[in-house]
């Protein structure tokens, strides 16, 4: 085992559970603060349902969700420009929008982290609520918002 990957496993512990947290959020508005501690307190590491979760990384998780809500309207527009001629963000399914907004976002605003390892893991997340399809209109998405934000 390599000495980064208990550090990689918690950023994609984190991801998965920023997606989680902001699809929580749009779909019932719950307060910033209170979501955060609700994973903070219940589901960041925590078993549920005879489930482990991975230890999560929190300051990186706290970024991502509270940095995607607070720049939606950003990387909404960012988003909207990708998509098929026809489609808007209204069109996609809630979970699909909370991986992109959140990859979006971590493209945007986390320029330490490269793109490749961006896009491939927020395709892996996709992988944990989608089929292929799904997955690779995550890859083509985000790559094309990579090719703006990141030139």
């Amino acid at each position: 085992m390599t000495r980064t990957a208990p550090r990689t496993k918690a950023r994609a512990a984190a991801r998965l559970a920023a997606v989680q947290a902001t699809y929580q959020h749009e779909m019932e508005g719950t307060a910033m603060p209170v979501l955060l501690n609700e994973f903070h307190q219940h589901r960041l590491g925590a078993t549920i349902e005879d489930v482990e979760y991975a230890e999560a990384d929190v300051d990186f998780f706290d970024d991502l969700v509270t940095g995607a809500n607070a720049r939606a309207g950003e990387i909404d527009v960012l988003i909207e420009g990708k998509l098929a001629k026809g489609w808007t963000l209204a069109r996609l399914d809630k979970p699909m929008k909370a991986i992109i907004r959140v990859g979006t976002y971590e493209l945007l605003a986390r320029k330490d982290v490269p793109v490749a390892a961006v896009i491939s893991e927020y395709v892996d997340v996709a992988h944990a609520f989608y089929d292929k399809r799904e997955s690779g209109f995550v890859n083509g998405l985000l790559d094309g918002i990579a090719k703006d934000v990141r030139a």
